[in-house]
């Protein structure tokens, strides 16, 4: 918290996020209001716990991203292309319904760790919770510190990557995605045109496993961040 405040003065902490058995002894409510669950994950930021699970999530969508489901909703090559003339608007975030195929192909279902999963800011984690990942609400000033950050101890230039997908995806789908397969990238999102108003218009989420996390947070002091190029960022974030 020390380390965030010095080099990132008063800019909102990262939230975080488990999966559990066993239902949460916490005071939230555990059911969606909005049909973007990323409305929902939100007030997380301010201090508010959520958790969800597979009948609290309205979006077919969110349950299939978060591993709730392993379907997708009838007609949804459609739904997310071109839409059926009389009785679907697409949202045309993909040229044809064949594209949407193939693009489900490239990217299969998970499958939940656990019955719920849970939202927390991180000055809020218990010592018994195992955060997954770590999501950043951020702004362009935050995301150039986080980018080069996230790939101060690596040698790949891919250490950050943007791929297609709804608001929730970038968050937990593809966060998972590059846990299980030891890529452990960062998911750079919140590219969803229709997430877009659950956010601030100058926010993009910066997802990245608590590993890698954790290794960023050590290499704070000896980064760029002590340097003279970013303290001239950093003073107009105060």
């Amino acid at each position: 918290m020390d380390l965030w405040e010095k080099y990132f003065p008063g800019q909102s902490l990262p939230i975080v996020y488990y999966y559990t058995d066993e239902k949460p002894e916490i005071q939230a409510e555990s059911g969606a209001k909005e049909n973007c669950i990323v409305c929902d994950i939100k007030p997380v930021l301010a201090g508010k716990q959520c958790f969800f699970d597979k009948s609290t999530i309205r979006c077919n969508g969110a349950r299939r991203y978060l591993g709730f489901s392993q379907k997708t909703s009838l007609n949804f090559k459609y739904f997310l292309s071109c839409g059926i003339e009389g009785s679907m608007e697409g949202e045309r975030y993909k040229k044809s319904p064949d594209l949407v195929e193939k693009w489900l192909e490239n990217n299969p279902p998970l499958k939940a760790p656990g019955e719920y999963i849970v939202f927390k800011r991180i000055d809020q984690i218990l010592p018994d919770d195992k955060p997954l990942a770590v999501s950043f609400f951020a702004g362009p000033d935050v995301l150039s510190g986080l980018f080069t950050l996230a790939g101060f101890d690596q040698e790949r230039s891919d250490a950050v990557i943007t791929p297609f997908g709804s608001g929730c995806a970038s968050i937990v789908y593809y966060p998972l995605r590059e846990i299980d397969s030891g890529r452990e990238r960062v998911v750079l999102g919140m590219f969803d045109v229709s997430a877009r108003p659950c956010v601030q218009k100058d926010q993009l989420t910066f997802t990245i496993s608590w590993e890698h996390f954790i290794r960023m947070v050590e290499n704070m002091e000896e980064s760029f961040l002590i340097t003279s190029s970013w303290r001239v960022v950093r003073d107009r974030l105060s």
